[in-house]
């Protein structure tokens, strides 16, 4: 079919129907897009995809609306938004159009579908409290964009257009980027097992550059690692490794006597020449050569706990 309208509704915006938009118009440049409420303009037509609007949920007459009852459900009975359904039926063209690896795809698929869709599908239908949050529920992608509508007394339908079009520009950048970041975990993990596999027993991992490990860490089942070494432009990084994704604690600390230092006092406290700087938290140094940073990592190991 030959897209030519993107429509949704018009008047107060949220979430999944401007997320719906960044990915429908990334597959359909050229279709004009729509804010309506008019009946003749959210019903099924040749070219047309109607999103969040229309009551009606049929992926082969272009509509994914989600207010009607029966209301669309994934298979675990979760409810879907507009957002979910676009990205049921759109995601993986979606991921397609932004270069993401054929062998990737299904992988970065899902996961964005688990880490970002579905919790906007949630949240749109009241099945998740954005307070669960905490103190930062006012910072989440939905909380963001719904800032972003025109004041109560700002008024007029160029107001809410011009919002409408400045939060679907916030929620295209935090998209794609969130798209580019899982790509990339998905590029560096082969060169993260390789490198664990070529480390055997050894305690610290050498990587070529600096890249996203922890997953493929996890993924391999290398508990014994300790800490990451790489080089950055000129000059040695140690790194610690992160017990879980959901916290900054590290499975070992660099050495207290290390914190907050720099250049010869860190020399000093470490017994290493070329040791440049601690971290005050303790969990990066930086060394002038390969051969200081090894010798950096080497302390720490011998001074982790066993």
């Amino acid at each position: 079919m030959t897209v030519t309208e993107l429509v949704t509704h018009s008047g107060g915006f949220h979430a999944d129907e401007i997320l719906s938009t960044v990915v429908l118009s990334r597959l359909y440049p050229e279709a004009r897009r729509l804010r309506s409420r008019a009946p003749a303009l959210t019903s099924s037509a040749p070219g047309r995809i109607v999103y969040d609007v229309g009551r009606a949920y049929d992926a082969t007459a272009g509509l994914f609306d989600h207010h009607q009852k029966p209301a669309p459900l994934r298979p675990d009975g979760a409810p879907y938004s507009s957002f979910g359904l676009i990205w049921h039926h759109f995601g993986a063209d979606y991921l397609r159009a932004l270069a993401v690896p054929e062998a990737d795809l299904a992988a970065l698929h899902a996961d964005l579908d688990d880490s970002l869709v579905r919790p906007i599908d949630l949240m749109d239908n009241g099945a998740l409290d954005p307070s669960a949050a905490g103190p930062l529920a006012g910072l989440t992608l939905p909380a963001l964009l719904e800032r972003m509508k025109p004041a109560f007394d700002a008024g007029g339908p160029d107001a809410e257009e011009a919002a409408f079009e400045t939060a679907l520009g916030l929620a295209r950048t935090v998209l794609e980027a969130s798209v580019a970041t899982l790509a990339a975990r998905a590029r560096a993990e082969g060169r993260v097992l390789a490198a664990i596999a070529e480390t055997g027993n050894r305690r610290v991992l050498e990587l070529p550059q600096g890249m996203p490990h922890l997953s493929a860490i996890e993924k391999a089942g290398a508990d014994h690692l300790l800490f990451v070494v790489h080089p950055r432009d000129g000059d040695w990084a140690l790194n610690t490794i992160r017990k879980s994704a959901g916290t900054f604690d590290s499975r070992a600390d660099l050495p207290a006597a290390w914190a907050g230092l720099s250049d010869a006092a860190l020399e000093q406290a470490s017994g290493v020449p070329g040791a440049r700087f601690c971290h005050n938290a303790r969990f990066i140094a930086v060394a002038a050569t390969r051969e200081a940073v090894m010798a950096l990592a080497e302390k720490a190991v011998a001074e982790a706990p066993a």
